[in-house]
C-alpha cells in the first residue's frame, strides 16, 4: 500500500512537473485540443505569440486562429482529419493574433489517444515571421547574384568582341564618309554607298544595346532636369508611337535632378514608348510620369526618381514576364524586333545605380518603372550652339589600330584639324615633350604599361588645362570614368566627332 501511494505521489508530481513546463514555455504555443477542435488548455507561449489570456481563449474553437479564407475553405477541419488519420499534421501558413495582424506559423497537431479512443490533440504553434523574410531576402539576393551573374557572362561574351567590332564600324563608317565626301555619278554606287551605311549604323546600335545590357557601356553622368529633358526629346517621342496612340505627361513640379548618362535614358525611354505602341495595335494612351521617391529595401535604399512609362494595351502574360528582360527576347514577329529593347532599358538602369520593374495586367496594360538615383549637383544644361563645322589647332591622336588611325586622321583633317597621330601612351607622353598640341584624342584600350584613361588622368596631373576627349567601342575601364572625361563612342560620325570636340573646356 505505501509503494502504492508513492507511486501514485511521484505520478501526480510528474505531472504537475510536466504541466509547470509546458505552461513556462513562452517561445511556442503549446495548448491541447478536444477531438472537436475546442481548446483545453493554454500556456505562456500561446498568449506571448497569439495575444489571448488562457481565460479569453479556452473553450474556444482554435479555427480563430486562422483567416477568413482559410476557415471558409474548411481548412481547420481538415487539418484535424490529416492528424487523425495520418498520426500528424505539419504545415506552414498565415494565422491571426487577437489584434487581428497576420504571423507566419509553423505548426504540429499530434493526435492523442487513450485505450485507442481518440482524446484530443497536442498542438504547437511557433511564430517564424522572422525567419520567413530573412528567407525571402536570401532569396531575392540570390535571383539577383545569379542574374548578375548571367549578365556577367554575357558581359564578357560581348565584351569580348565588341572593341573589335566596332573598331571595324568605325572603319567602315569613317571610309563611307569619305567616298561620299569624294562624290559619285554613279548610281548604283550611290544606293551600295547608301544600304552599307545603313546597315552600318543598325550594327553600332545592335551592339550598344547588348553592351548596354551587359552593363559594360561607356556612359557619360550627369545631373539632369527631367521635365527639360522629355521637353527636348517630345518630337522624337511622338514620331516613334505614331498618331493612333496619345501620349501624355505627369512630371511632379518638385522633382529632383537625375544622375544619369543623357544618350541612354533617351533611348530607354524610346524603346518603351515603343513597345507601349506595339502593345496597343488599335490606338491606347501612353503616360510618361515622375516623382520622387525614398527606397527603403534590401537591395536598393536611397533618394531617386521614378519613371513611368504606362500603357492601357494588351498586357504581359505572366508566363512570359520573367523573360522580358532577357536579350533576344521577344513576342513579336519576325522583323519587328530585335528583343533587345527592354534588355538595354535593364541594363541602362542597373548600369546607373538603380532599378526597372514592371507590372502588368491582361487587357489592363503595363506599367515600366525606372528608378534612377537623385542627382546632387545642379543639372547640365546644353547650351552649346550648332556647331561649325570647321576648327582650327593641333591633336595629338592616340590610337594603336592604324586601320582606325587613317580613318580618325581623315575625319580630324575634314574638320580643319591638324593631326599628329602616336601609337600608345608612352609615345604620347614623348611627344607632348617636344610639340604643343591643343588637345589629345586618345581611345582607351591600348597596349603597353598604360591605358587611354591612365594617360588621361596623368596629363590632368602634369598638364592640368589640356583639354583630353577619350574613345571607346567598349572597355572595362571605361566603368571607371564617372564623368571625369567626355566619353565619344565608336563608331561615331563626323558631326558627333566635331560636337564632342566642341564640348572640350578650353
Amino acid at each position: 500500500m505505501v509503494k502504492k501511494f508513492s507511486q501514485q505521489r511521484d505520478l501526480l508530481e510528474s505531472e504537475r512537473s510536466f504541466r509547470l513546463l509546458v505552461e513556462g514555455v513562452a517561445d511556442y504555443a503549446l495548448y491541447m485540443l478536444d477531438p472537436t477542435g475546442i481548446i483545453t488548455s493554454w500556456n505562456i507561449g500561446g498568449e506571448r505569440i497569439k495575444g489571448y489570456s488562457s481565460e479569453e481563449i479556452v473553450g474556444q474553437h482554435f479555427s480563430r486562429f486562422y483567416t477568413e479564407t482559410d476557415r471558409a475553405n474548411g481548412k481547420p477541419a481538415r487539418a484535424l482529419g490529416i492528424a487523425r488519420d495520418k498520426g500528424r499534421y505539419e504545415e506552414e501558413g498565415w494565422r491571426v493574433r487577437k489584434d487581428g495582424s497576420f504571423f507566419w506559423a509553423s505548426v504540429v497537431i499530434d493526435p492523442i489517444y487513450e485505450d485507442d479512443q481518440l482524446i484530443g490533440f497536442a498542438k504547437i504553434t511557433r511564430d517564424i515571421t522572422e525567419r520567413r523574410d530573412a528567407q525571402i531576402k536570401l532569396e531575392a539576393m540570390q535571383k539577383q547574384l545569379a542574374e548578375s551573374q548571367k549578365f556577367d557572362a554575357l558581359g564578357q561574351l560581348t565584351g569580348g568582341v565588341a572593341h573589335d567590332f566596332n573598331n571595324l564600324l568605325m572603319i567602315i563608317s569613317g571610309s563611307l564618309h569619305i567616298l561620299k565626301k569624294s562624290g559619285t555619278e554613279d548610281a548604283k554606287l550611290d544606293r551600295a554607298i547608301s544600304a552599307i551605311e545603313t546597315a552600318t549604323r543598325r550594327g553600332a546600335a545592335l551592339t550598344s544595346q547588348l553592351l548596354t545590357f551587359a552593363r559594360r557601356q561607356s556612359v557619360n553622368p550627369q545631373a539632369i532636369d527631367f521635365a527639360e529633358r522629355i521637353a527636348s526629346i517630345r518630337e522624337v517621342l511622338d514620331a516613334g508611337i505614331g498618331s493612333s496612340v496619345h501620349l501624355a505627361f505627369d512630371v511632379a513640379r518638385d522633382l529632383w535632378p537625375i544622375r544619369t548618362d543623357a544618350s541612354e535614358l533617351e533611348t530607354a525611354l524610346l524603346n518603351l514608348v515603343i513597345n507601349a505602341r506595339d502593345a496597343m495595335p488599335d490606338g491606347g494612351t501612353v503616360t510618361i510620369s515622375a516623382r520622387n521617391v525614398v527606397m527603403d529595401e534590401t537591395l536598393l535604399a536611397g533618394e531617386f526618381v521614378a519613371i513611368d512609362v504606362a500603357d492601357t494595351g494588351l498586357g504581359i502574360p505572366s508566363d512570359v514576364v520573367d523573360k522580358i528582360f532577357e536579350p533576344f527576347f521577344t513576342t513579336k514577329p519576325i522583323g519587328k524586333g530585335t528583343g533587345l529593347g527592354l534588355s538595354q532599358v535593364h541594363g541602362f538602369a542597373h548600369q546607373a545605380g538603380g532599378t526597372v520593374k514592371v507590372a502588368s495586367e491582361l487587357g489592363k496594360g503595363t506599367a515600366f518603372t525606372i528608378l534612377l538615383p537623385r542627382g546632387t549637383d545642379a543639372p547640365v544644361r546644353d547650351t552649346t550652339e550648332a556647331m561649325a563645322f570647321r576648327g582650327s589647332g593641333t591633336v595629338l591622336l592616340v590610337e594603336d589600330n592604324p586601320d582606325v588611325a587613317v580613318v580618325s586622321i581623315g575625319l580630324l583633317e575634314q574638320l580643319g584639324y591638324r593631326v599628329h597621330r602616336v601609337p600608345d601612351a608612352e609615345a604620347a607622353l614623348r611627344e607632348l615633350e617636344h610639340n604643343g598640341v591643343d588637345f589629345v584624342f586618345t581611345d582607351i584600350v591600348m597596349p603597353g604599361k598604360m591605358d587611354g584613361l591612365s594617360l588621361a588622368h596623368h596629363l590632368r596631373q602634369i598638364r592640368p588645362g589640356l583639354p583630353i576627349l577619350l574613345a571607346t567601342g567598349y572597355s572595362e575601364a571605361a566603368a571607371d570614368v564617372r564623368g571625369d572625361f567626355p566619353i565619344l563612342r565608336k563608331p561615331y560620325e563626323i558631326h558627333e566627332l566635331s560636337e564632342a570636340i566642341a564640348k572640350l573646356p578650353r
